[in-house]
């Protein structure tokens, strides 16, 4: 396979692994509910879900290691505790949930089964794919990746045409904020961070004999292929969102309002599409997230022939158990975690993209506690809303928007290169 062939596997291979539940059901709900202001959502959900997964394709590209690499800066310890936390959430939220998504919106309209049964079946498919791991990456990129986005260009460009220009007017106090703060549900920063590995893990394996810096370039080109993808389908579906927001219920919900667009767009067949879509887009995102934790632990534990396998079976087993939950309480149960964790991951990300002499060890040090001790506020404020906390929110700026984490951030970066700079001149 040449070399701009390959690129594109690649970067359609990763826009299939970014484009899951979230990605699908997320954008039309931003837009019903944002009315004419959707353009402004649009803005603040490209940057959390689109520009900073770019910037992690970026740092692996500049890296070209694994999610450890992100912060063996701070130390190893962190590192190892972070990439751990990254991984069970991976396990636990976004991989089960592409399970629920499917079951609800591709498998319980036509067939009326159990969520148990649907979640079963899903995973055991998802193993099979996982143990094919040399070939998930060509399958996916070659072959899933123009049927999801042809459905979706489909549902995109019939809607924006046919909807009615009529628009409720915004319910969103601020709209880039909360389309930023929806991002995080798409886990694509996470995404990126974690299946950027398997990219180099199979560019690796291929026995390439492209250079350094032939890889970095093919790995920036294929993470652009990607987003540019991801921009497209986003703004298009929050526009599609935004159209039809005089057309359903307010009180709808996500996964109902997919559907009902879907059958406004495509008609009678729109369904039966849209089940096409959910399967793909949600199998694919599961198989390149297990994929992507297996090949890590495999690197961990060279001399343990079983650890693929044996990852694989833990992270589908544990899909299985949570997949059979309801889409909207997986989406309920992740805002605390993404509170605190998504921070984390948009500091080393932007971090580890940065010169080297703007992010020393010691800045990646101070930045990254910073912005967790002031992350805190907003996990807490998820987990169990506290009076006490509307104070220490008042006295942080952008605290109450969620985003106390980014000033203290910015000003601890500033600050220690500073003093970094004086020491040197004396």
């Amino acid at each position: 396979m040449n070399k701009t062939k390959e690129t594109f596997v690649f970067g359609f291979a990763l826009f299939a692994g970014f484009f899951g539940a979230g990605n699908l059901i997320l954008p039309p709900m931003l837009g019903f509910k944002s009315g004419s202001d959707w353009w402004l959502v649009t803005v603040g959900f490209v940057i959390s879900a689109t520009l900073i997964p770019l910037l992690a394709l970026l740092g692996h590209a500049k890296l070209q290691g694994t999610l450890y690499d992100f912060g063996k800066k701070v130390s190893h310890s962190f590192s190892m505790v972070f990439l751990l936390i990254i991984y069970v959430i991976c396990i636990v939220l976004p991989s089960p949930r592409t399970a629920a998504v499917t079951h609800e919106m591709a498998i319980a309209p036509f067939f009326g089964t159990s969520a148990l049964l649907t979640s079963i079946i899903y995973f055991t498919l998802v193993f099979l794919f996982v143990l094919n791991r040399n070939k998930v990456l060509n399958i996916i990129g070659k072959y899933l990746t123009p049927i999801i986005a042809i459905i979706l260009l489909a549902i995109i460009y019939i809607g924006i045409f046919s909807a009615n220009t009529e628009m409720i007017s915004t319910s969103f106090n601020s709209p880039i904020i909360s389309g930023l703060l929806e991002g995080y549900q798409t886990y694509d920063a996470i995404g990126a961070m974690v299946m950027g590995g398997v990219i180099i893990v199979t560019i690796n394996n291929s026995k390439s004999t492209l250079t350094f810096a032939e890889k970095k370039t093919m790995i920036a080109k294929s993470g652009m292929i990607a987003v540019t993808g991801l921009l497209l389908i986003y703004g298009g579906l929050i526009a599609v969102g935004a159209f039809f927001n005089t057309q359903f219920d307010v009180n709808i919900s996500r996964a109902e309002l997919l559907s009902g667009i879907s059958l406004l767009t495509l008609g009678k067949l729109g369904t039966a599409f849209l089940s096409v879509l959910v399967g793909l887009a949600c199998f694919t995102t599961a198989v390149s997230i297990i994929v992507s934790i297996a090949d890590f632990f495999t690197m961990y534990f060279k001399k343990f022939k079983n650890a693929y396998l044996i990852t694989s079976f833990i992270c589908c087993s544990a899909g299985i158990l949570i997949g059979q939950m309801k889409v909207e309480y997986i989406i309920n149960v992740a805002l605390p975690a993404l509170m605190i964790i998504y921070p984390l991951c948009i500091v080393l990300i932007i971090l580890n993209v940065l010169p080297e002499k703007f992010a020393s060890k010691l800045v990646f040090k101070w930045v990254v506690l910073i912005t967790f001790i002031f992350s805190i506020p907003d996990f807490l404020g998820f987990l169990m809303p506290l009076e006490n906390l509307n104070s220490i929110k008042a006295i942080i700026p952008l605290a109450n928007e969620n985003l106390g984490w980014v000033l203290p951030a910015l000003l601890t970066f500033i600050l220690v290169n500073l003093i970094k700079k004086l020491k040197a001149k004396n």
